[in-house]
């Protein structure tokens, strides 16, 4: 028994396995001008030096996984975010070329794309768009483009089936600023070409809001008018909040492509 190590059972020996690092990634997403974007570093040291990436990095021994990818995002990018969520793990053979690594990724949406501030071994921060990335635009370093894609995926589900779409936008919204932040996750399901005509149906999308689970929006006695950004043309529209309806779920459903 190893007297530094007294929990280790009799006769076991970690080198009998083969060593392998953890690390964390973490896609980190927003709506900016009617458009899904996600926040990127460029790698300042090798491998892949130059690269853009998701944020993120090694555990250390003495944190938890959800530690490690708080710290990472907080150092690579100067972000902070109330809550992330692991979605998959990453351990393919070669996926990084200085050992055999496996890469818990974890997802975050804000309503806001807040600020950027590359750190430790990033040397440039921004946030970009994800359809980017899908279409080949922006290639990411390592796996992180397949990461992104698995993220983006989750989302688009996670608007179809629970309250995520409201992660997305502020406390008070117009429902135009909420069909638009469904069209800018779930048109990215079409190839490049078609989505520029993507849109949801606009009576659908309020007949939807009124069903019978719900309603699922309260208006707030403001409008756009009351906000700082108020100098925008158009007529004022009135800013809604959520109901406890979307407890349920959400009231809208993704469109299935046809063929």
């Amino acid at each position: 028994m190893d007297p530094a190590r007294p929990d280790v059972p009799a006769g076991y020996d970690p080198a009998d396995y083969p060593p392998f690092a953890v690390t964390v990634d973490v896609v980190l997403m927003a709506v900016v001008d009617d458009e899904l974007r996600l926040a990127v570093i460029r790698r300042a040291a090798e491998p892949q030096a130059g690269a853009w990436a998701l944020p993120g990095g090694f555990k250390r021994p003495d944190e938890t996984l959800d530690e490690a990818a708080v710290r990472e995002l907080g150092e690579e990018a100067g972000a902070r975010v109330p809550r992330l969520a692991q979605f998959g793990a990453y351990g393919d053979p070669g996926r990084d070329p200085r050992m055999d690594v496996v890469s818990v990724a974890y997802a975050a949406t804000l309503d806001a794309a807040v600020p950027l501030r590359a750190g430790t071994d990033a040397d440039a921060a921004r946030w970009a768009p994800v359809a980017d990335v899908l279409d080949g635009a922006l290639p990411l370093a390592f796996d992180h483009a397949r990461m992104v894609a698995d993220a983006r995926e989750r989302l688009a589900e996670d608007l179809e089936r629970t309250d995520a779409v409201l992660s997305l936008l502020p406390e008070e919204f117009t429902v135009s600023r909420l069909r638009r932040t469904y069209e800018a996750v779930w048109r990215l399901d079409l190839p490049p070409e078609e989505r520029d005509d993507y849109a949801l149906d606009k009576r659908n999308v309020r007949r939807s809001l009124s069903a019978e689970a719900g309603p699922f929006l309260a208006p707030t006695g403001r409008s756009t008018s009351d906000l700082p950004d108020s100098s925008r043309p158009g007529r004022p529209a009135s800013l809604q909040r959520p109901t406890a309806a979307w407890r349920s779920g959400s009231p809208l459903r993704r469109p299935r492509r046809r063929g």
